[in-house]
């Protein structure tokens, strides 16, 4: 398990100082530990930063578990990874056992962040900034639209032409829906998205398209998709009734019994290239995978 309980020494002190002096840490990031709830005093939550700490003093860390990650492009400021389909790109709480976090902490110490994030089940290209000063770079150019990406998506059915989608999204206010879902409402936040044809495959009835999203929504390719009635094969949220939503994200759903309701065993959207230009340098990196191939191979 990543999340796991360590002992530290103690001598009476502040809960912050007790965190500054066993980790060498400022007195902001000893806050920050507190706020999140990780220091435990005999058993019972730590709040306040100083309060005074008698007893067996516990903190709660995130150990890193690397399995080994592509790494597409690096240099002094930032990478470029390949994140697999089916891994977090940060951890979503104590439960968590893997994320991409286990392997950029492992690469690159725990400074460095994924400067955005790709839905879990979505594969590929994933920027990662190395150290604070790159990651308020990164933030402002994503912030000012400076970060051009482009997907590749297998929907379903045949698209004749090339086409786009400018509708306005947000989360879904029924409370009987997925609360993770997105919907097309009047008063939702503007998103626009261009497709491309690239291929027609008429053996899966499928096509493959170059997504180009002009902005950052959740789910925006794959609502819009699902909105002009060729959702993405494998998408296990936009399509679906709620009790098959559930049992696929709870793994209850046997890999099949997916395939039958979503037309493939994962989400068939890959992160592909990114382009952007940092500190008066053009960067033009593009996905090393087959990603056809692995498409096809998933259907």
């Amino acid at each position: 398990m990543p999340y796991t309980k360590i002992k530290l020494s103690n001598n009476g002190k502040k809960a912050f100082q007790v965190l500054m002096e066993n980790l060498k840490i400022s007195i902001n990031e000893a806050q920050k530990l507190i706020d999140k709830k990780r220091l435990f005093c005999d058993g019972n939550l730590v709040t306040q930063k100083n309060q005074i700490l008698k007893g067996i003093i516990e903190l709660i860390v995130y150990e890193n578990n690397p399995k080994g990650v592509e790494i597409v492009f690096e240099n002094e400021d930032f990478s470029v990874i390949e994140k697999p389909s089916g891994v977090l790109s940060h951890p979503n709480g104590r439960n968590c056992e893997y994320s991409l976090c286990d392997e950029i902490w492992h690469i690159w110490g725990k400074e460095a962040c994924v400067a955005h994030r790709l839905d879990k089940e979505t594969s590929g290209l994933i920027l990662v900034a190395k150290h604070k000063n790159s990651q308020i770079d990164f933030k402002t150019m994503f912030e000012k639209k400076e970060i051009q990406k482009e997907y590749l998506a297998l929907v379903q059915g045949k698209i004749n032409e090339n086409f786009s989608v400018n509708v306005r999204m947000d989360l879904v206010k029924d409370y009987d829906d997925i609360k993770t879902r997105m919907c097309i409402c009047e008063k939702g936040k503007n998103s626009f998205t261009e497709f491309e044809i690239l291929e027609f495959y008429p053996e899966f009835n499928a096509t493959l398209l170059l997504c180009k999203p002009f902005t950052g929504r959740q789910h925006q390719i794959r609502l819009h998709l699902f909105h002009v009635k060729h959702k993405i094969l494998g998408d296990p949220l936009y399509g679906l009734n709620k009790e098959q939503i559930e049992r696929i994200l709870d793994k209850k759903m046997e890999e099949k019994e997916r395939i039958e309701f979503c037309g493939a065993k994962r989400l068939l959207l890959h992160s592909y290239r990114l382009k952007f230009k940092y500190k008066n340098k053009f960067f033009d990196i593009i996905s090393k995978k087959n990603i056809k191939k692995e498409f096809l191979n998933f259907l």
